[in-house]
Parts: C-alpha cells; sequence; structure tokens
C-alpha cells in the first residue's frame, strides 16, 4: 500500500517544481514510509510513497519500462497480477522485477487503456507514456484506493491519493463548493465525484481518464459497473456451495504477501467468515486482532473470542476506552474534508493494535452492501410493501401529514419512535432511502442554513445524488436498487474512505474478499430473497457460513463500533463542542443560522432532544474549516 502523487502540465512542457513535487510526496508519508522516490522530465512529474509488500528488494516506485518510454507510481495491489503476467509474457514481454507494478507498465504497453479491465485488485495509478504524451489515471472498480485530481489555472493537472497532497499546491482551486457542503450535511461525508472544494474531483469507482498534452479535456470514462443480472434458475443449495467456493477463492487470492498479515475479527458474520477461509487456507495459526467496549450492549470481543477459539488463531483483544476521544482534532487531519463517521475513532484504534502484529490484515468490509445486511435494508423492504398498497398522491399528504403530527420521541423504545418511518412513508422509493440513511433530515438542514448559503444551493438538495445513480441503475427491484445505491455512495465514501485513512495512518494495508469484483457481480446477480429473507438479513451467508462458524456468532442483532457522542457532548466534551459549534469560524463561515445552531446545542446539553449525530457533523465541519484555513 503506498501513496502516489503527480503534477503533469497539459499545455506544454514546462518545468515542473521538484520542491513541490517532494512536498506533496511527503505529505504523504505515512501512507508509505519504507521507501520515497520521485521522477522529473519537462512538463512532468511523479512522486510515490512506498509500503512495502510484495517484491520487498525490487519493487521501488516509479517504476520504468526497459526502454524508459513508460513510467508509472501505483497505489494498492493487483491479485492476479501473476496470471497477467503470464499473458504479457506469452505476447513477449520480458521482466525484471517480480513486482505487480511492472505488470501495469506491459499492460498498458500491450493493451492500452483497457488494461485496467485485465486486474482484479485494489488500485489507483498513473501511467506516463512518453512516446503518445498521454497521462493515464486509474481507480479500482470498488473504489478501494483513493484518487483526487484537479486542474490549475494555468493548466497543470495536480492528482493524489489523498486531498492533503494536492492541498500542498499553491495554485489549487480552494472555493468550497455549496453543492458539496450540502452533501456532506445530508450523508456525513462528500459523495464522489465532488470534494469539498468546487473543481477538485475524485476519480470515481470504475472510471479511467485519458490526458493528452495539448488538450485541456478532463472527462473520466466509466469502465465498469455492477449488472445485477438476475439468475432466478440457481438454487439455494448451489448458490451456498458457490458462495463458500467464491469466497474462499477472493481470500486466497489476498493472502499473497512477504511481510506478515493477519485480519480483523470484529465478532460480526462477515469477518469471521473470511477468518474461517483464512484458516482453511493456511497451514500456520491466522493472526487477529480485535477491540472491546466496556458496554456489554456494545461490545462484540465474546464473539470473536469464540471464532478465535474454534480456528485456534493467535488472537490479541486490547479493551478501548468508551471515552477515548482524544483524536477528535486529529480527524480532520486525517481525512481532509468533512467527514462525519464516529467510528472512524474505533477504527482507527483497530488499525493501530492490528499494526503492531502485521503489515497485512483482511477484513470483512463489503459484506453488507453485497449480502443486504444493513437495517435499513429490511426497513426499507417493509416500507416498500406499503408503499406499493398506495399511490404517492395519497401517501404524501396522508403520510405527511400523520409524521408532522406525531411527537419526535428519541427517548422513548424504538417501537413508539415512528415518527421516522412515517416521514419516510410519505416519500417515493429514493426520498424514502435517503430520509433512512441522512445523517440531518431535509427539515433540519433547511433551517440549518443561512438564506444567503440556501440560495447559493440553487435549489440542489442532497437526495439529488442518489436520484442520479438511481436513474442509471441497471435494476429496479427495490432491495437491488438501493444495495446499487449504496455500492455508489456509501460503500466509497464512508466505509471505504474510513478504513483507507485509518490503516494508511498507521501504514497498515488493508484487504477485503467481499470486495472482490467477480464476487460481488455473482452476489448481484442472485435472487433478493437469498440476501433477505424475512427478517434475516445475509441470509445466503449465514446459511453457507453454519458447518463453519458458530450458531450465535450469526445469528444475533448487528452491532457495530458505538461511540458514546450523546453522553460526551453533555459531559466532557461539553465546552468543546460549544465552543466549536458556536464559535466564530462556524457563524462567519455564512453558511449557517446562528439561532438554530443555538437552539441544537441548547437543547442537546440540557436532554430535551438527541441531537448528537447531527453535531458531530457540525464539529467535523469545524475541524475542516479549521484546517482550510
Amino acid at each position: 500500500m503506498c501513496g502516489i502523487v503527480g503534477i503533469f502540465d497539459l499545455e506544454g512542457t514546462r518545468e515542473i517544481d521538484r520542491a513541490l513535487l517532494s512536498r506533496m510526496n511527503e505529505s504523504q508519508h505515512h501512507r508509505g514510509p519504507d521507501e520515497g522516490g520521485t521522477h522529473v522530465e519537462p512538463g512532468l512529474g511523479l512522486g510515490h510513497r512506498r509500503l512495502s509488500i510484495i517484491d520487498l528488494a525490487t519493487g521501488q516506485q516509479p517504476l520504468f519500462s526497459a526502454d524508459r518510454s513508460l513510467v508509472v507510481t501505483f497505489n494498492g495491489e493487483i491479485y492476479n497480477f501473476q496470471t497477467v503476467r503470464s499473458e504479457l509474457q506469452r505476447l513477449g514481454y520480458a521482466f525484471t522485477t517480480h513486482s505487480d507494478t511492472e505488470v501495469i507498465v506491459y499492460a498498458w504497453a500491450a493493451w492500452g487503456p483497457a488494461c485496467v479491465e485485465r486486474f482484479n485488485g485494489m488500485f489507483a495509478f498513473a501511467v506516463w507514456d512518453r512516446p503518445q504524451q498521454t497521462l493515464f489515471l486509474a481507480r479500482d472498480r470498488l473504489g478501494v484506493k483513493p484518487l483526487h485530481y484537479a486542474v490549475t489555472a494555468d493548466g497543470q493537472l495536480v492528482f493524489g491519493s489523498e486531498l492533503k497532497a494536492l492541498m500542498e499546491h499553491p495554485g489549487l482551486p480552494r472555493t468550497v463548493d455549496p453543492l458539496a457542503v450540502e452533501d456532506y450535511f445530508g450523508y456525513g461525508y462528500v459523495p464522489e465525484p465532488k470534494t469539498v472544494f468546487r473543481d477538485v474531483w475524485k476519480l470515481p469507482p470504475g472510471h479511467r481518464l485519458t490526458l493528452r498534452r495539448g488538450e485541456r479535456s478532463c472527462r473520466p470514462e466509466q469502465y465498469w459497473d455492477v449488472g445485477f443480472r438476475r439468475n432466478d434458475a440457481v438454487t439455494e443449495d448451489a448458490a451456498r456451495a458457490e458462495l463458500v467456493d467464491r469466497l474462499r477463492d477472493a481470500t486466497r487470492l489476498r493472502l499473497i504477501s512477504e511481510v506478515p498479515l493477519g485480519a480483523f475479527l470484529s465478532g460480526g458474520v462477515d469477518s469471521s467468515a473470511v477468518v474461517a477461509m483464512m484458516a482453511g487456507l493456511s497451514a500456520e495459526p491466522v493472526n487477529t486482532c480485535s477491540i472491546s467496549f466496556g458496554d456489554r450492549d456494545y461490545d462484540e470481543s465474546r464473539f470473536a473470542q469464540q471464532v478465535a477459539e474454534r480456528y485456534h488463531t493467535n488472537h490479541r483483544v486490547e479493551r478501548v476506552d468508551p471515552d477515548d476521544f482524544s483524536l477528535v482534532d486529529r480527524l480532520a487531519w486525517l481525512y481532509d474534508e468533512p467527514y462525519a463517521d464516529s467510528s472512524a475513532l474505533p477504527t482507527y484504534r483497530v488499525c493501530e493494535l492490528a499494526r503492531r502484529q502485521v503489515t497485512v490484515a483482511l477484513s470483512g468490509d463489503g459484506g453488507d452492501e453485497s449480502l443486504a445486511g444493513y437495517r435499513r435494508h429490511r426497513w426499507h423492504a417493509y416500507e416498500e410493501r406499503v408503499r406499493s398498497l398506495l399511490p404517492l398522491g395519497l401517501r404524501r399528504p396522508l403520510f405527511g401529514l400523520l409524521g408532522r403530527l406525531y411527537p419526535k420521541l428519541d427517548w422513548a423504545p424504538k417501537v413508539l419512535r415512528a415518527k421516522s418511518t412515517l416521514q419516510s412513508l410519505a416519500r417515493d422509493s429514493v426520498e424514502g432511502y435517503f430520509h433512512s440513511i441522512s445523517v440531518m433530515g431535509d427539515p433540519v438542514r433547511s433551517r440549518l442554513y443561512s438564506p444567503a448559503f440556501r440560495q447559493a444551493l440553487g435549489g440542489h438538495q442532497a437526495v439529488d445524488v442518489l436520484r442520479g445513480h438511481a436513474a442509471r441503475a441497471p435494476t429496479d427491484h427495490p432491495l437491488s436498487l438501493v444495495q446499487y445505491l449504496d455500492l455508489k455512495t456509501y460503500l466509497p465514501g464512508d466505509i471505504l474512505t474510513k478504513v483507507d485513512r485509518a490503516s494508511m495512518a498507521h501504514a497498515l494495508e488493508v484487504r477485503s474478499p467481499f470486495l472482490d469484483y467477480e464476487l460481488v457481480e455473482w452476489l448481484s446477480s442472485l435472487p433478493p430473497d437469498l440476501k433477505l429473507r424475512g427478517r434475516e438479513g445475509k441470509y445466503l451467508l449465514k446459511k453457507a457460513m453454519e458447518p463453519h462458524l458458530p450458531h450465535d456468532v450469526m445469528y444475533r442483532p448487528k452491532m457495530g463500533f458505538a461511540v458514546p457522542l450523546a453522553g460526551w457532548f453533555r459531559g466532557p466534551l461539553r465546552d468543546y463542542l460549544r465552543n466549536a459549534v458556536l464559535g466564530e469560524r462556524m457563524l462567519d463561515s455564512g453558511y449557517f443560522d446562528r439561532q438554530y445552531l443555538t437552539r441544537m446545542v441548547d437543547d442537546h446539553q440540557s436532554g430535551l432532544s438527541d441531537h448528537s449525530a447531527a453535531l458531530w457533523c457540525l464539529l467535523m465541519f469545524d475541524g475542516f474549516l479549521r484546517r482550510a484555513a
């Protein structure tokens, strides 16, 4: 795992500032502390920070072709590089290293932009082709590895793994995008392809970008999408067996390493399934790690211990202080732009723990998206049944009225908290799903913003992001559609961003078998009732894993990394929150209604309401403003 940067003169061969390129590269030192390298020629500069995983002796970057006409800087892993390498050797290409990086160089030479379609892996890379005066950028299909880019006013393209690398460039456009701010307060992150800055972009998952000197066109091209091509002929028994085979193969691909390797073991079904596959493929005990919490209601470590004992893993557990908020200030540096998933805190800690033992860790990320494992998938299915009974023209006024009249009972048992469900039923399918996943609903965001900021939005609403993806979706089945939306937004924007930044902060590489694109494609083709059956999400995976995992590991309520925000904001972070959210930076930004901000803080700290998720979102936005100043 590594960090990459580059500067490319789109208009000519102006001299590249070597010192600037080095600063950009060193800003990502944490991503690759083992080695660093740069290459500069007229009109081009490439940089690389290396975390050595494969071919420790000869895998240095930027890496050149034998005639030095091609050069690559690469972040990630090509898991099937040995297969691609053999194919290239049959075509006459000779290799001087044993690295997957060199495979990219000659794959470009052989197949041009189509080379990415041969790769199974997680990657972001840039290839410079001097004879064709072409720079080629690409990102893996599901967006495991990040890539940011922008074009400066004087015609330089700058790119990097993290936004902080681009922010070293004095010509980077830094105008905050109001639409991205609206999206952030809707989702808790800025969805691809936007960044928080108006003219800075993320290359979307499954996209490539071909740039030719003399042309300022900068239009990404999609080379892959999840198909959701239904295969209703498959039987449940056949699907169970095939799922185990495919998961085992995806895990085997991710075990190639020349450094210590292990796994996160949360105690959930996804990570437990990965550990079960690893144990069956390894002659040595698997290294596993997990963290525990003081609150038994949120502590999964006892379930992780069951799996560790079953497979005799080298298991390490570390208890995390439930009041560990020492990282709050660090998050702004870690994520660069506003990012409000509070589970980033324990994720940072579990990566820190894993790095003491291994350099590569396998995870269960991606299982929920492909196998309908989130509670919201189940609730959406319920709501869709109700929506199918009444047309929107009747539902909107009826449930809209009920939703307005029903009190907001944050303190009450879940069965009595019907307000959100009633409001969701008053909406169409996409609006309803957005309502269920949003950090702040439409009414809250409307009241949060100042009149000037609402005008700057020009009518844009965060739900428009989902609408855009839904319009291009290859399926109209209610469950498959929201799974597709998650794969386009929540997975890359929240989950993979969280894991990439938290792991790379510790120079730890994380690999997830559930994100194997061939496995994702196959899972998307399965009938929806093999994923969600009644109240049981991930139905097929659980049935397939019954011979491999303890029953109570699989058939129990889903937990997750819980952070006690509500208590923090009324207790140890009371003054910190008030000083940040109601401080000069936020109030002078012009984005917010001062009275509503004050009311949110007061109502929460008095115990009248629970605004913890929204207040965390605001706190993280203040952190961004502080860093961007």
